[in-house]
């Protein structure tokens, strides 16, 4: 398997997903199409994920919140501890990615609610998408395959998806500006996408949500970038569990008319409404391997009653390519 460098092709494959039938409109780009593409640019660990390979369970709780109760009817906001699995994670098919990489780093939470229902968040520690439709992953994967004749990238066809890919660049441009998280622990996770709560009036509301650490954020400086070990997240975020919980407050959004609806890489503008919904708390991190996160597929549409999806493009053609990584992986390949 090649080994692959960090850098702007790496910033936009965090979540693919794509189907034939919602896809029509955006050249038929299949989830399975989509994901060979990523094998073929990464190579695979058999057994392992696919995208987001590298990465370190974690368990804790989330208790809603009254004021989040009155928007959503979900069992998340019930004011009672909700059982949580979690799962912290590096962009990529790479096992041996360095820490240090720019590119964004994920939180997936498992949320047990009562009755045996589940609801599934899946994050990025960027404030919007790189991508508003499946063709764009496609199109990163051929233009970031390695050379096999140098192991890296060919630049003059990265330069190309730039050049063709405008909903690449605002996530691009971020995680070049912006330094990664020094820990797991200090850095905010976004929904990126819209979703919608519903209450027990049935009434809806958009909204967007964002996990915030409790210890404040913190980033690696550019000296610690460059000196940082390649393998230090885990370890550090096992240790601040030693210390006491780690928290994170869900601050949600409340949408207006004419906010983005459909298009993860557009913000909502800063002063929209927010409430906080809730804390999250993880009490324990460990390795994933034989952890309880290991073989959870993270579906971001598992969803329990009072939430819901909107018709972002990328959110809803997310399931389908978790299913065929999650199968390939359950089947050993």
């Amino acid at each position: 398997m090649l080994k692959i460098e960090s850098g702007l092709w790496l910033l936009a494959i965090v979540y693919v997903f794509s189907t034939p039938l919602c896809m029509a409109a955006q050249d038929e780009v299949t989830a399975d199409q989509v994901v060979t593409a990523i094998e073929s640019t990464f190579g695979v660990t058999p057994g392992e994920r696919r995208n987001h390979i590298k990465g370190t369970c974690a368990l804790g709780e989330f208790v809603g919140s009254p004021e989040a109760a009155a928007y959503s009817r979900s069992a998340m906001f019930s004011g009672k501890p909700i059982p949580v699995i979690a799962r912290l994670s590096l962009a990529g098919g790479n096992p041996k990615a360095p820490d240090t990489a720019k590119s964004p780093r994920g939180l997936a939470l498992e949320f047990k609610l009562p009755g045996n229902n589940l609801q599934h968040m899946t994050m990025l520690n960027t404030p919007i998408f790189g991508a508003m439709q499946a063709r764009t992953f496609l199109d990163l994967m051929i233009a970031t395959k390695p050379d096999p004749a140098t192991g890296k990238p060919d630049p003059e066809k990265i330069k190309a998806f730039k050049a063709t890919h405008p909903d690449n660049l605002a996530q691009a441009e971020y995680l070049a500006k912006n330094n990664p998280p020094a820990s797991y622990s200090s850095s905010s996770f976004g929904g990126i996408h819209t979703f919608k709560f519903i209450n027990r009036d049935n009434k809806t509301t958009l909204v967007r949500w964002q996990f915030v650490p409790q210890d404040g954020e913190k980033r690696l400086s550019d000296d610690e970038l460059k000196s940082s070990p390649p393998n230090f997240l885990e370890q550090a975020l096992i240790n601040r569990t030693k210390q006491g919980p780690v928290h994170w407050d869900m601050m949600v959004s409340i949408g207006e008319p004419g906010d983005p609806e459909d298009n993860p890489t557009l913000a909502w503008p800063e002063s929209r409404k927010q409430i906080k919904a809730g804390t999250l708390t993880i009490s324990s991190a460990l390795p994933q391997k034989g952890a309880e996160c290991e073989k959870i597929n993270f579906d971001p549409l598992v969803m329990g009653d009072g939430i819901e999806p909107s018709n972002d493009p990328i959110l809803l053609f997310r399931s389908p390519a978790y299913a065929i990584s999650f199968s390939k992986r359950l089947g050993g390949l």
